[in-house]
């Protein structure tokens, strides 16, 4: 894949900079880079904070030709979990379906936001937030408890030109793997580096209510496997809130 790299200094997302350049035409391969995001997002209307000068906020713009995308983030959370580990030796963990973790906090996170015509995709856009270079007075308060960043995680400066050198080459490789249908590569990888072991009692949280069970892994198409009292239950829109 041939990377075109815009670099913004502020932006209100780097998601819809990359969406305005879709509509204008823009290849697979477009790469949007901003120092500040203004109104960073992440999943389920929740904000992103994005300080300046102190992350990585980053959108592509792919065009799978598959409808069928529900593995991509997690393909997307293990290029970055590889970008981690060659850039700072970082051993963070995924927690699904979109978030890294080091130290039991939050590292960073993946949006992937997508454009159809008719029943094929038309695009994706994998937005990735990390924390790169905040203390811990850097972030909010109502934060600070739940929110790691890179220095902080290391005790030392990030070479943040090297982090996003080995992040692109971990989507382009893992991209090519989702794109080949490795669904079962994907899914035991993911496994392997996920937060949670099978075993694991979790709570769950859905549109409805908590649900409370335990980890069994992930399914061939990225769904959640969760045991409770009623046998083992898929989900595909939910966030594991902690171990019990």
């Amino acid at each position: 894949m041939k990377f075109e790299i815009r670099r913004l200094t502020t932006c209100s997302s780097t998601n819809d900079v990359a969406k305005e350049l879709v509509r204008q035409g823009a290849p697979e391969g477009t790469v949007v880079v901003s120092e500040e995001q203004t109104a960073g997002r992440g999943t389920k209307g929740r904000t992103w904070h994005s300080a300046c000068g102190k992350g990585l906020y980053v959108s592509l713009v792919l065009r799978p030709e598959t409808p069928e995308i529900t593995l991509l983030p997690l393909a997307a959370g293990l290029a970055v979990q590889e970008a981690l580990e060659k850039t700072e030796s970082l051993s963070a963990r995924l927690r699904w379906p979109n978030d890294i973790v080091w130290g039991g906090k939050k590292l960073g996170g993946i949006l992937c936001e997508s454009g159809f015509l008719g029943n094929r995709s038309d695009y994706v856009i994998l937005g990735i937030g990390l924390n790169v270079s905040h203390e811990e007075g850097d972030f909010p308060e109502d934060l600070r408890s739940i929110a790691v960043s890179m220095r902080m995680a290391i005790r030392g400066e990030v070479d943040v030109e090297s982090l996003l050198r080995h992040l692109l080459r971990g989507v382009e490789r893992w991209y090519e793997i989702f794109t080949r249908g490795e669904c079962g590569r994907i899914k035991s990888a993911f496994e392997r580096h996920s937060a949670f072991r099978k075993g694991d009692p979790v709570i769950v949280m859905t549109n409805d209510k908590p649900v409370q069970g335990v980890y069994q892994g992930i399914d061939i198409s990225g769904g959640l496997l969760i045991e409770d009292n009623t046998g083992l239950r898929r989900f595909t829109s939910a966030e594991i809130m902690n171990v019990i």
